[in-house]
């Protein structure tokens, strides 16, 4: 099956912090993927700006050696290189002075989709906002992409939303959470609201519980310092098993559209119960066989900042009254690995007694690595005598269903990108809904500092905290396998 590229408008895109790890990583491999697959016409413009005291080739033999590294099987086309690279260009700025602003606004084309992303910590966003529009860079076709954190707590969301909101309406400000732009991520709501043969299932009379996992088997090497003042609430629930929580939990939009799936988005977070402190456990991984633990790499052998949460949730409305939601995140576990089982009830009796044992569906969307659904049904084990029962799934990973291509999928920053420059904000976080998850994540951080909770060790290599288990034991329930 061969993907439909659909070509955007002309445009220019300005990427501060364009020296920086998230650029060079993400960003510039993601705009040189979708230049080699035809989406860009040739009015392009990509403007790097940094302090760094770079000129323009310095800027583009960065650029090449990055795409050698990150996009290599594209890299191979040398024409494609050099073609992308005379769309490149740089700029030295100073985000905190008006230094280098007048260069950057010579560099710019009017009449145009002109995007600026904040690829740069949260301090920078409002001097950032403030000075594009202090040097009329700002246009009626004007967008700005922010990264996260946005925000440390309600207090900090609250005045960052104030501060750029001064400057950009809500329709022009893209709050972006890669996660969302992941194509299984996407899929969740084709599965959920395209067949007829989930939706009237969707609900708490046949859904016994739903679990997602993020798991990580990589720890926070060069994200130290960010992390420690973190952690996973903040870096991994409070964001990204949010949004997929919202994408489960969810009813049904009236039409595809970016405000009619925000505004739904925003109810189930609204609708969440608090957390009560006996359905969360932090965990924080120790060190052994030669793999330091997490004290050990960021140089603080009092730290109390988790690596790893989970927790029980609770959506009080119609649709889900009563069927708990079980997230989990951490670093340093058995596997990469991230999971929505939806795990159905019982049938309400059965015919074939009681050495037929206990068999329930269950439908496992898996995001990452090996994307596809897996829908686990009952059948008989092949045999003679008597009617015993098996559990055997129905597998569709995208790449046997799909094609070779799907093997390869692009990157969520490809997806995101365009979608910045198409002008549709359906898989990017609106204002209210960023501080509605900070309202619901603060109370349980201040728990935990108001009662001296100190996260529970557990192994590097494991799938966590054993108290993650009991969380789930005491329920009658167990956590579905990490598996790669």
């Amino acid at each position: 099956m061969v993907s439909r590229v659909i070509p955007v408008d002309p445009f220019d895109l300005v990427i501060f912090g364009g020296t920086g790890d998230l650029a060079q990583r993400k960003i510039l491999p993601a705009l040189f993927r979708r230049f080699c697959a035809g989406q860009w016409p040739q009015q392009v413009q990509i403007i790097g700006a940094a302090r760094a005291g770079l000129d323009r080739q310095g800027f583009l033999g960065m650029v090449t050696e990055l795409l050698r590294t990150y996009a290599e099987n594209q890299c191979r086309d040398a024409s494609a290189l050099s073609a992308f690279l005379q769309r490149v260009d740089y700029v030295a700025l100073d985000g905190l002075s008006d230094e280098g602003w007048d260069q950057l606004a010579g560099k710019l084309t009017a009449d145009r989709v002109r995007a600026f992303y904040f690829s740069v910590g949260p301090s920078l966003f409002g001097p950032l906002a403030e000075r594009i529009k202090s040097h009329d860079l700002a246009t009626q076709e004007t967008r700005i992409v922010v990264e996260k954190p946005f925000g440390h707590d309600l207090d900090s969301a609250r005045a960052l939303n104030a501060t750029l909101a001064v400057h950009f309406s809500e329709s022009q400000i893209y709050r972006i959470d890669h996660y969302l732009g992941k194509e299984t991520v996407q899929n969740l709501m084709a599965v959920r609201f395209g067949n007829m043969l989930f939706e009237p299932l969707w609900n708490s009379q046949y859904v016994d519980h739903i679990q997602i996992t993020v798991a990580e088997s990589v720890g926070i090497d060069g994200r130290e310092e960010y992390y420690e003042r973190a952690g996973a609430m903040r870096d991994m629930m409070q964001n990204h098993l949010m949004q997929l929580l919202c994408l489960i939990a969810m009813e049904p939009p009236a039409k595809f559209d970016p405000d009619a799936v925000r505004d739904e988005k925003l109810k189930v977070i609204r609708a969440l119960d608090p957390v009560k402190p006996h359905h969360i456990v932090r965990g924080q991984f120790e060190g052994g066989a030669g793999n330091p633990g997490y004290r050990d790499v960021v140089g603080n052998r009092r730290s109390t900042t988790e690596s790893y949460v989970a927790l029980r949730a609770h959506v009080s409305n119609w649709r889900w009254a009563g069927t708990p939601f079980y997230l989990r995140t951490g670093k340093r576990l058995v596997a990469r690995s991230s999971v929505i089982n939806v795990m159905f009830k019982d049938a309400p009796h059965s015919i074939f007694g009681a050495d037929a044992g206990r068999h329930a569906n269950a439908l496992s969307i898996r995001l990452q690595p090996n994307e596809g659904i897996t829908l686990k049904v009952t059948i008989k084990e092949p045999g003679q005598g008597g009617m015993r029962l098996v559990d055997v799934p129905l597998d569709m990973s995208f790449a046997e269903a799909l094609g070779p291509e799907s093997q390869d999928p692009p990157d969520a920053y490809e997806r995101l990108v365009m979608d910045v420059i198409r002008g549709n904000q359906t898989l990017f976080m609106r204002g209210d809904e960023v501080e509605a998850a900070w309202a619901w994540t603060d109370p349980i951080i201040a728990g935990w500092h108001a009662r001296g909770d100190v996260p529970k060790p557990y192994d590097i290599g494991s799938t966590g905290p054993g108290d993650a288990e009991l969380l789930m034991k005491r329920d009658g329930r167990r956590w579905q396998g990490i598996n790669p």
